[in-house]
């Protein structure tokens, strides 16, 4: 039976010749479980040892897809721990998460036939600690936040569901293991998706590859660009699971229309994101076309009221015959000058919707369209609006969308960062720079989602 690829697509160990990861390895065979072999090299790398006993990586960093058994390596390396006497803090994104790691833990220790001294399993305040004549070693579990310190003297820190480690997370914890003798971090996870709330883990993985960590080790299972998703090569490539725990029928249930996040959760592809601007400036350039590409059906507008109340952006969005969705900014004038120059323009223009947005303006542009019988009109929901941002970072990354490169709509583009909606971790955008007008990149979102949302037309068919 053919199995996933074994080896990690892209790596940065340091060198070593003593491993504590056979040792692991064999203590985790014990307690009912079987290591595959990628799991074994892993945890070789991960518990490498140098000429002082010492951990070669004192910090390593890992990416799987999905549903490989990532964690079972976590667990390996806290069984090693407790019972060579580590102090562990094991954290996670989520309650349910580092509830569910400690069952784990405790199921392969009680396999073991060990009776742990004391054992919390409160959600929340879980922990593990064993006897003195087993090792003498202590886990606890617990949710990461943004202020509040979760203790300290750990030699062991865990990062799971790292792709949302936040740096202000991360200053919580930056000083836990600082009076170990022997300390480690791991962090695991998956690559981040639009919606992820952390940057700690793709910060650190791009200086690791660089070159630029003294201690620190990583190690992939990925595609380097967006892939088919019924690709089964970049199935078994990325998945080193696949044929043991994975099988290809599981992966064909992935498989749901988002392209995207198919390739950033099971072919573990690491979309680009600008560190400062949600959108970088060679990211946005690459879109740029020289000349207006052949297109295909209506036009759709974007009309974007400013949140300060000050301007209006006006944009277009238009199909092209070759799948991908041409913008162009048209204008943005102050809302004081009224908004006879947004119907004049859009009347005149065979526009199949017109998506708005923005407090300040909308009911007077609606009451005035309607004077007027434009036609099209649909405000955008805060739905709509989150959906749209989204849909637009995942479009820049994936070269759907095409431009002419205008100098303001750049600007705009290339100078925005995040700003949180709801509470469910949706985001729309605010500007960088006070004098630069988000509302021109907002329009033009808002003009491409609906021209995405759109279904083509069907060519009429005629029966004598």
């Amino acid at each position: 039976m053919r199995i996933g690829n074994q080896i990690p697509t892209l790596s940065v160990i340091l060198p070593y010749t003593k491993t504590q990861g056979p040792e692991a390895v064999e203590l985790y065979n014990l307690s009912g479980n079987t290591a595959q072999e990628w799991q074994e090299l892993m945890l070789s790398d991960i518990m490498a040892k140098n000429d002082d006993g010492l951990w070669v990586h004192t910090k390593f960093g890992y990416s799987v897809p999905r549903r490989n058994g990532k964690t079972e390596i976590l667990t390996a390396r806290e069984m090693d721990g407790l019972l060579n006497g580590e102090h562990i803090l094991h954290t996670a994104h989520l309650t349910d998460t580092a509830h569910i790691a400690w069952e784990r833990l405790m199921n392969r220790i009680t396999e073991l036939g060990l009776d742990p001294a004391s054992k919390y399993k409160a959600y929340g305040k879980e922990r593990i600690a064993l006897k003195e004549e087993d090792g003498g070693g202590v886990i606890d579990f617990r949710t990461r936040t943004n202020s509040g310190s979760l203790g300290s003297g750990y030699d062991l820190l865990v990062i799971d569901e790292a792709q949302e480690y936040t740096k202000a997370q991360q200053t919580a914890l930056n000083y836990v293991v600082s009076s170990s003798k022997n300390p480690q971090t791991i962090m695991t996870g998956t690559p981040p998706t639009a919606v992820s709330s952390g940057d700690v883990f793709r910060e650190y993985r791009e200086a690791t590859l660089r070159g630029d960590t003294l201690n620190g080790g990583w190690a992939e299972w990925s595609v380097d660009h967006k892939t088919d998703v019924h690709d089964k090569e970049a199935w078994y490539q990325t998945s080193p699971s696949l044929g043991t725990i994975l099988t290809e029928r599981i992966v064909q249930d992935e498989i749901n229309g988002d392209d995207i996040d198919f390739n950033i959760q099971r072919l573990g592809l690491w979309i680009k994101y600008n560190q400062q601007s949600a959108i970088s400036e060679p990211e946005w350039d690459a879109l740029k076309v020289d000349d207006v590409p052949s297109l295909k059906g209506r036009i759709f507008a974007g009309v974007k009221y400013g949140k300060d109340g000050e301007n209006v952006s006006l944009s277009f969005a238009v199909k092209t015959t070759d799948e991908r969705i041409f913008v162009e900014c048209i204008d943005c004038r102050p809302q004081r000058d009224g908004n006879d120059w947004l119907i004049n323009y859009l009347l005149k223009c065979d526009v199949q919707t017109i998506l708005i947005d923005g407090a300040s303006g909308v009911e007077t542009f609606k009451r005035e369209a309607k004077d007027q019988k434009l036609k099209g009109l649909a405000v955008a929901t805060t739905k709509d609006v989150i959906a749209a941002a989204s849909e637009f970072e995942q479009a820049v990354s994936a070269g759907n969308i095409c431009h002419k490169g205008q100098p303001s709509l750049r600007q705009s583009v290339c100078n925005c960062t995040h700003r949180a909606i709801g509470s469910g971790g949706g985001y729309g955008y605010r500007t960088l720079d006070d004098d630069i007008d988000v509302s021109l990149m907002e329009s033009t979102i808002l003009a491409i989602y609906a021209c995405a949302q759109a279904k083509d037309a069907k060519a009429q068919r005629i029966f004598y």
